[in-house]
């Protein structure tokens, strides 16, 4: 029987990365290749080839891009089942096989505390012609908006089809097969898949109350990583936000490299922690993404990016080459939404008022024995003896949440569930005492209390 090697150098026709990605689909094709079959390390490969290890590197990124394989660390890159792919982190997160009576799984704003579109909609009267296909991409008066509320002056801003989009187009843009980036422990699971989905490996490092631990950083870097990403305020699932000290204590860190940081303001107008950005103290290498989806309606698929010219060219050209430019339209109801006063004042009452649902349930909980973080935004990080106990005893009761194992990229960290507790408005101490229950709940069998 052939050996991987063997059959993907018997269908090498041509000496580049194209031609390397050509001959393992050939060979996959052709049934030489199977579901689960183990690839040589790319230095391997070269050596064998006459090809460079960048070739090599190139060419797994082609592969991995269209989903003909997969890296998953140490244990290598082995060839997808195409046929039956594997579900992604974020699937098994918010896969549902029950309707909740309180479901609070999803993650998502409260629609009745989203503002009213109608106003910004009665303005709309034609969809809009650019005049050229080159013109700006963002809208002049937007622009403007966006510039005077970012958290640190920026060469480039721009405006893409929400924060996930804004990850895409920076990850398959600065990254290659191969690349180490860290990443927060606990981590938001789509960024996840999308890394693992370009052969991308992630280090986490924990999250604490004040953000990502800055010793543990300093030990993550001894390795080479190509970018490190995190969120700044209102951390999905954790709630942690940046303090200025720990801002400064982790621009001091990565300062030290030429790693690109990558912010991810999800919960942006929302959270009730102050914007903040590493970019306040190295700019040069700090692309920052502000989301409006919590704040002013997930449909609007909207959010802004800003950075470095020398970070964001290529992204911009990426851009350029599919999508070009969000919906001016869009962008017109988002203008209107952020100048209105009554708009304006209608976040503003959404974000105080998730701060006082966040607030009273981490109280009743507390005074329940179950310790959760103060921390901002719409998630809590609740602790629970055993996550598929906790998880099924609250589903008999009626409420839904988020299994934790999907966020966990370091191992053996304790077990969680996520639980939005933005849409909880009323019955804060009644849920509590669900949720402290569910907490302590063992896993069948077990003798632990």
């Amino acid at each position: 029987m052939q050996t991987a090697l063997e059959a993907i150098e018997g269908r090498l026709e041509e000496l580049s990365s194209r031609g390397l990605a050509q001959a393992v689909s050939r060979a996959v094709r052709d049934g030489a290749l199977r579901p689960g079959t183990r690839l040589p390390p790319i230095r391997t490969m070269a050596m064998a080839l006459g090809l460079s290890p960048t070739t090599v590197s190139a060419g797994w990124g082609l592969l991995a891009r269209s989903g003909a394989i997969r890296t998953d660390g140490r244990r290598g890159t082995t060839v997808a089942n195409l046929r039956d792919p594997a579900p992604g982190r974020y699937r098994k997160a918010l896969e549902r096989q029950l309707d909740f009576a309180l479901d609070l799984s999803t993650g998502i704003p409260d629609p009745a505390l989203l503002p009213n579109l109608g106003p910004a909609l009665t303005e709309l009267n034609t969809a809009g012609i650019r005049g050229s296909y080159l013109e700006d991409p963002v809208l002049p008066g937007l622009l403007d908006v966006l510039r005077a509320q970012w958290p640190y002056a920026t060469d480039e801003l721009m405006v893409v089809d929400g924060a996930m989009d804004a990850l895409d187009l920076v990850s398959r843009t600065l990254l290659r097969f191969g690349d180490k980036v860290i990443v927060e422990h606990p981590c938001f699971p789509p960024l996840l898949d999308l890394l693992e989905s370009i052969g991308v490996e992630a280090v986490g490092v924990p999250v604490d109350e004040a953000g990502l631990d800055p010793e543990s950083l300093t030990t993550a870097l001894l390795g080479h990583i190509s970018a490190v990403f995190l969120q700044p305020r209102a951390q999905n699932p954790t709630g942690a936000s940046m303090t200025d000290e720990r801002a400064q204590d982790l621009a001091a860190v990565l300062g030290q490299t030429r790693a690109p940081v990558v912010e991810d303001d999800s919960a942006g107008a929302v959270a009730a922690t102050a914007p903040i950005s590493l970019g306040q103290w190295i700019p040069g290498q700090v692309i920052h993404i502000r989301s409006f989806s919590k704040s002013h309606g997930p449909d609007l698929r909207l959010a802004a990016m800003g950075g470095p010219s020398d970070l964001l060219r290529d992204v911009i050209h990426r851009r350029e080459l599919g999508q070009g430019w969000s919906s001016r339209v869009l962008q017109r109801v988002l203008l209107n939404l952020l100048t209105d006063p009554v708009a304006v004042a209608e976040v503003t009452h959404a974000r105080d008022e998730y701060t006082r649902r966040r607030v009273a349930l981490v109280a009743a909980l507390v005074s329940r024995g179950v310790q959760v973080a103060d921390g901002d935004g719409l998630n809590l990080w609740v602790p629970v003896h055993d996550e598929s106990a906790a998880i099924v005893r609250l589903a008999s009761q009626g409420v839904g949440v988020t299994p934790g194992s999907p966020f966990e990229v370091i191992p053996g960290g304790g077990a969680h569930v996520r639980v939005t507790a933005g849409l909880v408005s009323q019955g804060h101490e009644e849920l509590a005492e669900i949720l402290a229950a569910a907490a302590n709940t063992s896993p069948w069998g077990s003798r632990a209390r």
